[in-house]
């Protein structure tokens, strides 16, 4: 994912060439661009291969989510808000702002105040990042996340916005969008991602440093909270084929709502021509649910009652970016997420099915984003330029158990993939579409949603795989 035009540009493109695939073309532009029991898994089975210790230093998520945390960045005009989930609210507006939506065409004035963290050295220099929050957004708030990086030659990128952010959409909020048209001749910004524009030139973003702004109406009292604010870098090698995975922490299948975005098609058509294009909301409203939480019925009031599963098309149109035109902005995604009490959702990427399983192991379901030809994922009967599916558990022989949302209906969401196929397109960066053509697959890209206060062993997992 190097190029500079925006990703649904690029998925329709590399959707349009794949003419044979048995996939809604809409699905295709949604995604790309995934309490523990005991285990009977032997000892060294939970320890991941050299391989996949090495591909760790590939990426890099790093995030701000204490009280020691939100003391060590610049504010202006924000204050730590206190309590169990610490994070930063407005207190004294540090300007007025006049902001035009170009969604709306309303041009409004908004007070604001900003945080802005320290910089983030990388651990391994990034020809890609993604941003990811969680935030609390009263109506007529919102937020915009913008990130600065530093490149090897010593140059710095422009601001770049990430997102302009509400979890709202009523007639006192902005629209929630991705922003277009970002870049510097040396990277550039494809929907909700950072990237260097040519990596075979050596050329690598060293460090960054994000930027928070809260804005609110003049003279208002209510403000966005922020509770976590990071990002993953990565420099994930272009690869058509990924060394496989031993199972290990296999025979565990996690019990989650099973959810068909098929079973939407044509409901709601303004949210990306309706169902068949919600793989990456009705994935989220899967997790959300496995975590116990739902919207309330008042918040499901606009839904027509003679649609099934209403909250799929509430995620969907909380999820949707209206530049972007579709549900699959994968930081808005976790940020939906988030606005259940007490979740956490991020963005990161993930080395092998090895961290999937110690993930499911604990407890915790993974999102993935993956991209394939109909016969390269026996049993899906379809071929995607990009989706989004959840993995569950595992079968005693390592195979995978996901509900993938592509499904005739909600009983046939829960599928059984190959180990090999599924490991391969989920990380793979490169692959042919059906007419041989070289185009991108997202690299082992997911999407993690988890308790504000995991069980100590998720902490532990987590915090092993470099998230806190």
């Amino acid at each position: 994912m190097t190029s500079s035009a925006p990703r649904r540009t690029v998925l329709a493109a590399a959707l349009a060439a794949a003419a044979g695939a048995a996939t809604p073309s809409a699905q295709a532009a949604d995604a790309s661009r995934g309490p523990a029991a005991g285990s009977t898994a032997p000892a060294a089975a939970r320890t991941p291969d050299a391989l996949a210790r090495r591909s760790k230093s590939l990426v890099d998520y790093h995030a701000w989510t204490t009280a020691a945390d939100w003391t060590t960045g610049h504010a202006r005009g924000t204050v730590l808000a206190p309590g169990p989930r610490p994070g930063i609210r407005l207190a004294r507006p540090a300007g007025t702002f006049a902001y035009k939506d170009p969604h709306t065409g309303r041009t409004a004035s908004w007070e604001y105040a900003t945080w802005t963290s320290p910089v983030h050295r990388l651990r391994v220099p990034a020809t890609e990042v993604i941003a990811s929050w969680n935030a609390h957004t009263p109506p007529g708030t919102w937020i915009a996340v913008e990130l600065r990086g530093t490149y090897t030659d010593g140059s710095r990128t422009p601001w770049y916005v990430m997102g302009r952010w509400t979890s709202g959409d009523g007639d006192a909020d902005i629209r929630r969008t991705s922003v277009d048209d970002q870049k510097d001749g040396k990277s550039s910004i494809s929907t909700d991602t950072f990237a260097i524009d040519t990596p075979a030139t050596g050329l690598r973003l060293t460090s960054y440093e994000l930027r928070v702004t809260l804005y609110r109406k003049p003279g208002g009292t209510l403000t966005p909270t922020v509770w976590r604010l990071g990002a993953m870098g990565s420099d994930i090698p272009d690869r058509f084929e990924v060394p496989a995975s031993a199972p290990g922490l296999v025979g565990r299948e996690l019990t989650v709502p099973r959810y068909s975005q098929e079973i939407h098609k044509g409901q709601y058509p303004e949210y990306d021509n309706g169902g068949e294009a919600w793989c990456s909301p009705t994935s989220s409203q899967m997790i959300v649910e496995y975590w116990g939480r739902r919207p309330t019925q008042q918040q499901l009031s606009w839904v027509d009652p003679a649609y099934a599963d209403p909250q799929v098309c509430h995620a969907a149109r909380y999820t949707f970016d209206y530049q972007y035109e579709g549900c699959g902005n994968w930081p808005f995604n976790a940020a939906y997420a988030a606005t259940y009490r007490d979740l956490q959702g991020l963005v990161t990427r993930l080395s092998s099915l090895t961290d999937i399983e110690r993930l499911v192991h604990a407890g915790i379901p993974v999102i993935t984003s993956q991209s394939f030809l109909k016969t390269e994922l026996d049993g899906a009967g379809y071929g995607t330029a990009g989706h989004l599916m959840t993995v569950i558990g595992f079968t005693k022989t390592g195979d995978i158990i996901a509900n993938d949302p592509a499904s005739p209906d909600n009983a046939a969401v829960r599928r059984v993939y190959k180990r090999r196929q599924f490991e391969n397109i989920w990380l793979r960066t490169k692959r042919k579409n059906a007419d041989g053509k070289v185009v991108g697959g997202s690299g082992g890209v997911c999407y993690l949603y988890f308790p504000a206060r995991p069980a100590a062993v998720q902490r532990r997992v987590l915090a092993e795989l470099g998230i806190r």
